[in-house]
């Protein structure tokens, strides 16, 4: 068995608030003062010193015989006292902080642990070695009202499973606690029509009327007094136009630079040339001229480099905005269908419009920016243009053609 060193612990005597040396200055052994308590050994002649970190010398032990299994090799015993939930989860988001983790991430990571802190404060639970089974169980059955979604409440599952991994990694639980496990239903894939499309355009200006915040003020005094469509309109009309014709989802589009739509010379065509927000996917599209111009065209909110963000200081509150605003616009289109993310049928609409026309799949996911194909398989192969006539040629070539009469067998 390996041993280690023989630890000493003494006593760095300090002065009290008052300015006065500790009493019992020249004892360093002395126990019971409050002065700050420090370690010394000695390992192949060399001393060392490190401070305990303490000033209870029963606590300063206990830290002593952890150190004794470090340097003899000895695995430490687990620390078996509760941990308190809101410190657990300020090292798991002080982690993910390091590991880089986006603003967004890190804020979602927040708000589902919050509530999950709440929830068992409610239940009478303070530490991580406190939640049960039986308590977590609770704990998702209040999601259904906070999360329309199973999507939504699949990746809360998954996030709250992330931290108490590190919890049981850190050995402040013996387990990873289980959760139960959400089914998540199909998302619908729902794309427009083209009488619908031409009806949502149409219902745009009455679904976002004017109204003229701190933010819109300087810029609404750029835009032609003469016009008798709202501000809101125009910008309304332009982002559903970009996100028809190059596919981008919502907060791509929501923060999209105006130096991201380039005009390619070459091709004579103007190109959106960006990065999804959601997996920094590389996205190159061309979309119409029309399109183009009219997006640049369109009035502004914030910093000029931007063409739809309504702040650049909270990129999420603007998507937001704009969700509602589709919503909205939507309704009024009598277009509304429940549980679904409604800006996402304009995506929709363009892959498939795509892949009608016999664009082939794997083109489709680079356009979408998909980090795989599968991605794209999974919500889009049905539309594919020609499949079901290609499995039918395979199926019906497999039958026995008739046979000739006098052609030898």
């Amino acid at each position: 068995m390996s041993t280690s060193p023989v630890i000493t612990i003494f006593v760095r005597h300090g002065k009290d608030a008052k300015g006065k040396t500790c009493k019992y200055a020249d004892d360093e052994t002395w126990k019971r003062c409050d002065c700050r308590k420090h370690f010394r050994w000695t390992v192949d002649g060399t001393q060392y010193r490190q401070k305990a970190g303490t000033r209870d010398w029963a606590e300063a032990e206990k830290l002593k015989r952890n150190l004794e299994d470090q340097l003899a090799g000895r695995t430490p015993e687990p620390d078996t006292a509760g941990r308190l939930i809101q410190s657990c989860i300020d090292v798991f988001l002080q982690e993910k902080s390091v590991q880089g983790i986006s603003a967004n991430g890190q804020g979602k990571y927040t708000r589902e642990l919050s509530r999950l802190q709440a929830y068992c404060e409610q239940e009478g639970v303070y530490t991580v070695q406190g939640i049960t089974r039986e308590l977590l169980t609770g704990f998702c059955g209040t999601w259904e009202a906070a999360y329309a979604s199973t999507v939504t409440r699949s990746k809360v599952r998954e996030r709250l499973r992330v931290f108490f991994r590190y919890c049981f990694e850190a050995q402040w639980l013996p387990r990873v606690p289980s959760l139960p496990k959400i089914q998540v239903d199909d998302v619908p894939t729902l794309p427009l029509s083209v009488e619908e499309f031409e009806r949502l355009l149409a219902a745009i200006p009455g679904a976002c009327p004017e109204i003229v915040t701190t933010l819109e003020t300087t810029a609404r005094r750029s835009y032609q007094r003469g016009s008798t469509v709202p501000h809101r309109a125009v910008r309304m009309r332009a982002l559903v136009r970009l996100m028809r014709w190059s596919g981008l989802a919502v907060r791509d589009a929501v923060g999209l630079r105006r130096d991201q739509i380039l005009r390619d010379d070459s091709r004579g065509l103007y190109r959106i040339v960006t990065n999804r927000q959601k997996t920094g996917t590389h996205v190159s599209v061309p979309i119409p001229d029309d399109v183009a111009l009219e997006v640049l065209a369109a009035p502004v909110d914030c910093a000029p480099e931007y063409l739809f963000l309504r702040s650049t200081a909270d990129v999420e509150l603007s998507v937001k905005r704009w969700q509602t605003d589709f919503h909205n616009v939507f309704e009024a289109a009598g277009l509304l269908n429940d549980g679904f993310m409604i800006s996402h049928r304009l995506r929709d609409t363009f892959a498939v419009d795509l892949l009608e026309k016999g664009v082939p799949l794997e083109e489709v996911s680079k356009l979408l920016g998909h980090e795989s194909i599968k991605t794209t398989e999974k919500s889009y192969s049905k539309w594919m243009k020609g499949r079901q006539d290609r499995l039918d040629s395979l199926v019906t070539g497999t039958w026995a053609k008739p046979k000739r009469r006098g052609v030898a067998k």
